[in-house]
């Protein structure tokens, strides 16, 4: 199974938020989802809410971001603290 990150879109027409979720990569984008990571709303002030020890988790376990995770982990400073671990390991 493979496991990406990605957006969910919730919200009420032209007023986009968004859950930034673990699913697997052939369900389809609303779908059911695995585990929820962090909220993500770019309407007005750019509000991300992310649960960094989930996020890791799942990184750790082979989880593949999209480009969009990948931007908003990389706001957050958790790609670095991933690359960092990664370093670690070897």
């Amino acid at each position: 199974m493979a496991v990406k990150l990605r957006l969910t879109r919730l919200g009420a027409k032209k007023r986009p938020t968004y859950r930034i979720v673990a699913t697997d990569s052939r369900r389809p984008r609303n779908g059911q989802y695995l585990e929820l990571i962090g909220t993500y709303s770019p309407v007005g002030e750019c509000k991300v809410n992310i649960n960094e020890e989930v996020a890791l988790k799942w990184l750790n376990n082979g989880a593949i971001p999209t480009d969009t995770v990948r931007n908003l982990l990389s706001k957050e400073g958790i790609m670095k603290k991933f690359a960092d671990s990664k370093k670690k390991d070897k």
